[in-house]
């Protein structure tokens, strides 16, 4: 019996010594697709893509969202540079005014070091497989965290799911076993009154026709094909919650089709009983339906 996942779920990890710090977490709800959303630092939007195949590795479904957080403690992490190029226009435009408005040029070096990005303070840049060796054990360690918890909650649907659908059974049960007394209570109260209509009367009663009005009745109000179709749909979804994976599509399209015998026996209902008990079906139905939206 394979797992069967949330899509609801959590993980975090942080490595931290003296040269870095790396944190990284995890969150995601439930989603038709797989939604992924990246935040984290630019200097890390060349591993996207591994990222991105990373994911599909832990997740099949569900709306996510993962926090890259990173510092770099290193001395030779950062560095002063003069932008030459940027310098020398600066110089150029200065020496062009000189000679438009006849002025002297007593622009030094102090000033000029304060023009814009003439001075600038840039991180270095670390090797990329150097700073993926780094951040690939934590974003694992992430993942797998995350994926416990999906577990776990899954493992939380699927018990749930199972006794409710023992609870549907007995509903359908429940009305199997109501249907005869129901005919065999309208075939008594239809006698009863053609006995009473035609007491004054010299007729008999016409066996042959109370059958006849009987049949149309019980066909009207029969639902032996719809309790067939829903112990079918309740032995489908109990086997494929036992049989696990990523099975939250078909699980949401068996509870559709289980509302939809549900309805058609509520609208046949020929007592009040069978009434409530098909009621009670279509809550039960419900709840099942909310929370295989939430399996991946």
């Amino acid at each position: 019996m394979q797992f069967i996942n949330s899509m609801t779920g959590f993980g975090r990890r942080e490595l931290m010594d003296d040269e870095h710090r790396i944190m990284v977490e995890i969150k995601s709800v439930n989603h038709r697709y797989l939604d992924a959303t990246l935040k984290m630092p630019r200097r890390f939007n060349c591993f996207e893509a591994r990222i991105r195949k990373l994911l599909t590795e832990y997740m099949q479904r569900g709306k996510t969202e993962l926090y890259i957080y990173y510092e770099d403690y290193t001395a030779g992490s950062r560095r002063l540079k003069y932008n030459k190029e940027l310098a020398a226009e600066y110089m150029e435009c200065l020496e062009r005014m000189t000679g438009d408005f006849g002025i002297r040029n007593d622009v030094g070096t102090s000033v000029l070091s304060r023009f814009p990005d003439v001075l600038v303070m840039e991180e270095t840049a670390d090797d990329d497989e150097r700073l993926w060796e780094l951040i690939d054990p934590v974003l694992r360690a992430a993942l797998s965290d995350f994926v416990d918890t999906r577990r776990r909650e899954g493992d939380n649907l699927r018990t749930d799911l199972l006794f409710k659908l023992d609870h549907m059974e007995e509903l359908v049960g429940q009305i199997e076993s109501c249907s005869p007394s129901v005919i065999d209570q309208y075939r008594e109260r239809l006698t009863a009154k053609l006995r009473e209509s035609l007491s004054d009367l010299s007729f008999d009663v016409d066996e042959g026709r109370i059958l006849t009005e009987v049949g149309i009745y019980a066909d009207r109000i029969c639902t032996d094909e719809e309790m067939v179709r829903l112990r079918s749909h309740i032995s489908s979804m109990r086997e494929k919650l036992k049989a696990g994976g990523a099975c939250g599509r078909e699980l949401d399209f068996i509870a559709q089709e289980m509302n939809r015998e549900a309805n058609t026996t509520l609208s046949k209902s020929g007592s009040l009983k069978i009434s409530d008990t098909a009621i009670a079906l279509k809550s039960e139905i419900e709840k099942i339906r909310e929370q295989v939206q939430n399996i991946e």
